[in-house]
Parts: structure tokens; sequence; C-alpha cells
């Protein structure tokens, strides 16, 4: 049977006359009912919709603006397999067995279970969070959208509020994959005192959003900063994976697969690159690598992919990092510190000292 929020909002989409709403509707339970494989009910709803006429709803002008939600969300074509990713093991054993929860669904609602929906992703940033949300999509062959928090999150009390209700209901409609990145941007804890009662409330809608989110829909969340989560937030995920920054060994075997693909190899070997790359992400070491190939291509013959190397390494070696920042505005805290006044030295002191 469809979901009782679903049933809710379809009611009142047509006591209201608001085309929109109950279009959007009907698909998200058409959707809902294909998922558990009612395929005959879903073709009644969807041919219903065409062909009962319903009145539009007069134009509303909103602060907030009007759309389905279409807007805050941006639709990528997924490309990323999970196979070629460099993945922690259990991202990897966790990934194979979502991606065979939803293709077999129909096994585990037989039984009474729904594939698991939620996914929590965690760590600093360039370590593959987003490409592993982007190859979940790839192997469900289901859309991939990325939530706009430039068109999500609004200044007027409420605003926020009323676009995430857009976005989810838009959601609904269809078999996805929602993918928030930077999450703690709208997930913060609800106990900080320094954000405002507007972001608690967004917080508490969004909980409930996530709870009544059907399991056709996977929403993947990223994080570079977990720890600033709210408590409930990691309650809502059924699925909470950490993504480390590389090790030695995995940056010389992400090096090797990216450098066996060019038309020349250099004859540095990718250990003693690895090492001299230092502590990196995968994104840094394919920023390094195209910049290789950049140096390389646009030498035309002049410049060989050795002295491309050496010239790059050169520039890597003395590249801006933050921690480098970090440590220079802890430098600059100290130097503009008030020094505390010397001490007096009494009397007798200065006798001493004079005498001697």
């Amino acid at each position: 049977m469809a979901r009782s929020d679903l049933l809710v909002s379809l009611v009142r989409a047509a006591a209201a006359g608001d085309r929109d709403v109950l279009r959007s509707t009907t698909e998200a339970i058409a959707a809902d009912e294909r998922a558990k494989n009612h395929h005959i009910l879903a073709d009644r709803l969807q041919r219903a919709l065409s062909t009962v006429p319903v009145s539009p709803s007069p134009p509303i002008v909103s602060s907030s603006g009007a759309g389905s939600g279409r807007e805050t969300i941006l639709e990528v074509q997924a490309r990323v397999r999970l196979e070629d990713l460099l993945l922690p093991l259990p991202a990897q054993e966790v990934g194979r067995q979502l991606v065979e929860e939803h293709v077999r669904s129909d096994v585990l609602r037989a039984h009474g279970y729904e594939p698991r929906h939620r996914v929590l992703l965690s760590g600093p940033p360039g370590n593959g969070k987003t490409s592993y949300a982007e190859g979940i999509a790839e192997a469900l062959g289901l859309p991939f959208f990325v939530v706009r928090y430039d068109a999500l999150i609004g200044s007027y009390l409420g605003e926020t509020n009323t676009r995430l209700r857009k976005l989810f209901d838009y959601v609904r409609t269809q078999p996805s994959v929602l993918f928030f990145d930077e999450f703690d941007a709208i997930g913060k804890e609800r106990g900080d005192t320094h954000e405002t009662g507007e972001i608690k409330r967004v917080v508490s809608f969004l909980l409930m959003q996530l709870d009544q989110l059907p399991s056709y829909v996977i929403v993947i969340t990223a994080s570079n900063h977990a720890e600033l989560l709210d408590r409930a937030v990691w309650r809502r995920f059924q699925i909470r994976l950490a993504f480390p920054a590389p090790d030695r060994k995995h940056v010389e075997v992400f090096l090797d697969r990216v450098v066996s693909t060019w038309p020349q190899v250099p004859r540095m070997s990718v250990e003693k690159v690895a090492a001299r790359l230092g502590a990196v992400s995968y994104a840094e070491v394919l920023d390094f690598c195209q910049n290789v190939r950049r140096r390389h291509i646009l030498g035309l013959g002049e410049i060989d992919v050795d002295e491309s190397v050496e010239a790059e390494l050169a520039l890597w070696a003395a590249r801006v990092r933050p921690e480098a920042l970090d440590g220079e505005r802890s430098d600059e805290a100290a130097a503009t510190a008030d020094p505390k006044p010397p001490k007096r030295s009494s009397r007798r002191g200065s006798t001493l000292s004079a005498s001697s």
C-alpha cells in the first residue's frame, strides 16, 4: 500500500485543485508501487493521471519563489564505476551489498524487509566520497541528483524548510540517488550555542524528511567534519562509512593506474614519485598527474615526460598547504599579542646588580 504521507498529500492536492502537486504525488505513489513490482497498479495510476482533468491552481506569489524543487538539485550524468575506485575494504563490501539490496529488493520485500537507503560518508576532502555516491548511481542506473545549497538555503525565516519540502517532494517521484555534499552545512549539531534557532528548525525538519523518504530513493551524504553533525542525524543513517586519506601504498597504486594510461611512461618509479608527493589525497594525486600531462602536451615534443615530472615535483614542493597557513596564523597571533610587562626589580636587586 502507498505511504500515508503521499495519500494525505494526494487528497490535499485534489481538494485544492493543485495540478502540480497532484501530478508529483501521483507519480510518487506510482513509483512506490512500481518499486514493489506492482506494475499493474502503477500503470493504472499513470493512465488515470493522464485522463482525469484537473483545474490548475491559481498562481501563488511567494518570497521564496515558485518551483517544484527541481531548481534545488543538479542532475549529473553518473559515469564513475565502483570497481574503478580505490576504496577501503568496508566501503567496497557495503557498496556491493547496497547495490544488491536494491537490485533484488523484491526478494527482501517478500520477507518483510526494505533495502537500506540512507548512507553517511565521512573523511577528509578529496578521497572518493562524491565518486562513491556517483558509482552507486551508475551501478543501479539511477539519476544522480546533487543538492545545490545556493538554491536551497534561504535568508528568510522558514524559507529553507519550504525549499527542503519541495526538494524531497520532487525526488519522491522516481527512484534516484540524492547526494548532499558538505552535509554539515545543513545538519549541524542543534546544541551548538553559536547557531541560530533557524538552523535548529532546519535540522529538525530535515530529520523528519529523512524518516519519510521511501526506500527507492537512496540519500547519500558526505561530510569533511562529521563531528559537527547533530547526534540525531547520525542515528538516521543505516550505513556509515569512513573515507580516510590514502597511505603511501595506495598512492602508489593510484599513480600506477593513472600513469599506465599515458602514451609515454616516466622513468621515475611511482614509488619515488609517491615519496616526493608526501601525504596527499587522491584528488591531489590526480591534479599532479594532470599537470604533468598538460606540461608534456604543450611542450610539443620539446619537453619529455621526465622533465615534466621533475618540473611539477619542484612546483609541488613549493605549494601552499593549509597546515602552513594555520602555522602562519599562529605565529601572527603570537607576534601581535600584548607582551607581558617586565617585572620591576627591587631596590636591593638594583644595588646588587650595580655593585657587581
